[in-house]
């Protein structure tokens, strides 16, 4: 079962006056006293543990008057909307909100949205099938927790968030195939979000193992289309456990001020395919990324606040 939480109307008006009121100063200005103390307390409470779905469904937030989807081709830009300032205090009640300096250019607000001539990409930009990956598997400092904000939905609300946790997932799977997932052989490329604009192709980073943790409460560093492994087993094992994922999967179509908090350690994430019509009024989320805590020798090589630094400087990290 999928957790949910929806907004009372006087708490989603309290949010949005807040969320209004700091878009346009970032997230370092979010006074968390201004979000309604159930929501703060259900946040809070999904950060210190996500239980075995790893998924929180929030319901009823403010999405404002919003300008076309695409405007010639291109996404809209809404940098002080007050849906940022909505994301801002969710992330800041989650841990700290951060971008990365080589995805979207250091960006705390994604916009995903279907791109013209994109729509066979397997990223956000697309519309084709978008399997199982948590976000930035291939990053040593990834995000505790992302968050997707519905605006729009597609015109046939068919597009679904997927979700499938791996505390579900390994116990369709034999203790073999579980060892297996927690070698440390396998490697992750890098997502199109990070290659966007690089000339060329960086090496994957790795070894790294797919399953970590405890027994009883594994985590995952998986992405179906960028993790590999040299090893026949580790192959055969990835198949075993992306169907298990999908076995356990929940398919989610978010409605216009849902969002799906996403624990980015336990719960991969996809989307189902979908038609973009182009026509201003296509499917809209936009995202956030929140992490517990920001180890002092990163913050010390931060150029801007949150951003979290490009991979070469990391490199002792892993």
């Amino acid at each position: 079962m999928i957790a949910t939480c929806e907004l009372l109307p006087d708490e989603r008006t309290a949010l949005w006056e807040a969320s209004e009121e700091v878009a346009a100063h970032g997230p370092s200005a979010v006074d968390r006293s201004r979000l309604p103390h159930r929501i703060q307390a259900e946040l809070a409470s999904f950060a210190r543990d996500s239980g075995r779905s790893g998924v929180l469904l929030l319901r009823g937030l403010e999405v404002g008057s919003l300008p076309p989807t695409h405007s010639d081709g291109e996404a809209a830009d809404l940098p002080a909307h007050g849906t940022a300032g909505s994301m801002m205090h969710l992330a800041e009640a989650l841990g700290t909100m951060i971008g990365y300096a080589d995805e979207k250019h250091g960006a705390l607000v994604h916009d995903v949205v279907p791109l013209p001539g994109e729509e066979n990409r397997v990223e956000g930009s697309g519309a084709v099938p978008f399997d199982f990956h948590i976000e930035n598997a291939h990053h040593p400092l990834r995000p505790d927790f992302i968050g997707l904000v519905c605006l729009r939905r597609d015109h046939d609300s068919v597009a679904a968030t997927r979700v499938a946790s791996c505390r579900m997932a390994v116990e369709l799977l034999s203790e073999d195939v579980v060892q297996s997932l927690r070698v440390c052989e396998f490697f992750s490329h890098y997502p199109g979000s990070f290659t966007r604009d690089a000339i060329d192709e960086p090496a994957p980073i790795g070894p790294h193992p797919v399953l970590f943790g405890s027994v009883d409460r594994p985590f995952m560093r998986f992405n179906s289309h960028n993790t590999t492994c040299v090893s026949k087993r580790g192959r055969a094992a990835l198949a075993q456990f992306t169907e298990a994922l999908e076995h356990v999967c929940h398919d989610i179509v978010l409605a216009p001020g849902d969002c799906a908090v996403i624990d980015n350690n336990v719960t991969a994430h996809g989307r189902s395919a979908f038609t973009p019509r182009f026509d201003g009024n296509d499917r809209w989320l936009r995202r956030f990324y929140a992490i517990g805590s920001i180890p002092s020798t990163v913050e010390q090589m931060m150029e801007s606040p949150r951003v979290i630094p490009q991979i070469p400087q990391l490199k002792g990290l892993w």
